[in-house]
């Protein structure tokens, strides 16, 4: 049998180790906090991150190395600005063959680096073995066996396809890929064209508007990926259109919520107390990737717009009429 575990107790780890559980894979979970290691461990439910689900029957734990203990999958759900910092910890205890799986959407702030770099990087694993998955996946809804598809990518098809199997249910269909590079910046950069979203919402601006910033959104993250080696065929499939549209519309979306409190007239603490204080990634990645974009010379005016109102204060009307009074052009 398939061992994973799964370093992260937040609602999305909760949910995909229920999901690897559920499709035969032996499941432990690392939790930082000692007692939703407990919780989870002695009563299968995680009431603090994924409220109201019944979990199979997996092993909760707050000692990184029993969760690592003789683990052919590392899945590493945590968020992707902490990233680094708690897989220095955990590199010497993972095993020498062991996959390793990246559930983290973003970009590391300094380095410019995808999630699957800095694990490279952190770990001195060799890329083959470096995973990432990325699709239209909102937590709760899989949680609650809703079907839903997604993207397990990897340069080593073999691993992607081990994985694959290690996931795969009745209502989780997981799709393999080699584009690494192309579902990193869709899943990355779709969080900031959430948040643009979520903001215009909060504005009370409607589905003319909101389609408007998705396509000219997927533009965006078009240009990037292509500029940095990505199939756009990658970014038309489930990594890159169905990722932006899930979290884009979607109340579940933590992005789309902050965005929308933004919009409403929020600040930017009361948008954080809204989303419970759980991490909304395209906050801190909108700076990441637009100095990426930069970087590659690739124009990002939305991810721009975004940036400037999270960290320089701009007003979500000064934004929308930025973005409005840009020149005109062919599309």
């Amino acid at each position: 049998m398939t061992r994973a575990a799964v370093l992260g107790a937040g609602s999305w780890g909760t949910a995909f180790a229920k999901v690897l559980a559920e499709a035969g894979t032996e499941v432990t979970v690392w939790a930082r906090r000692a007692e939703v290691a407990e919780v989870i461990d002695t009563t299968h439910t995680n009431p603090f991150y994924l409220p109201g689900v019944d979990l199979p029957p997996v092993r909760g734990t707050d000692d990184h190395r029993v969760a690592l203990d003789g683990a052919d999958i590392v899945v590493l759900a945590v968020p992707s600005q902490s990233l680094r910092a708690n897989l220095d910890r955990w590199r010497d205890d993972i095993g020498a063959e062991a996959t390793l799986l990246s559930l983290a959407k973003g970009i590391e702030t300094g380095t410019l680096l995808r999630m699957s770099q800095v694990i490279a990087e952190v770990s001195g694993a060799d890329p083959g073995r470096v995973a990432v998955l990325s699709g239209p996946n909102l937590a709760r809804e899989i949680a609650e066996r809703q079907p839903a598809a997604t993207v397990v990518a990897c340069s080593d098809a073999a691993r992607a396809e081990a994985v694959q199997k290690a996931c795969a249910t009745g209502y989780f269909r997981p799709y393999t890929n080699t584009d690494v590079v192309g579902c990193e910046i869709g899943g990355a950069s779709k969080n900031v064209i959430a948040l643009a979203c979520g903001i215009a919402a909060g504005m009370g601006l409607g589905d003319n508007s909101i389609a408007s910033l998705i396509t000219r959104g997927l533009a965006e993250v078009m240009r990037l990926g292509v500029a940095l080696g990505a199939q756009p065929v990658t970014l038309a499939g489930l990594a890159g259109v169905g990722d932006l549209v899930a979290t884009c519309t979607s109340p579940l979306s933590r992005n789309r919520s902050f965005g929308y409190v933004l919009g409403e007239g929020g600040s930017m603490q009361v948008a954080q107390e809204a989303t419970h204080g759980q991490v909304a990634e395209g906050v801190k990645s909108c700076t990441s990737i637009r100095a990426l974009a930069a970087a590659h010379q690739v124009e990002m005016p939305l991810t721009d717009a975004v940036h400037r109102v999270c960290h320089e204060g701009l007003s979500v009307r000064e934004a929308v009429d930025s973005l409005l009074g840009r020149r005109i052009k062919p599309e």
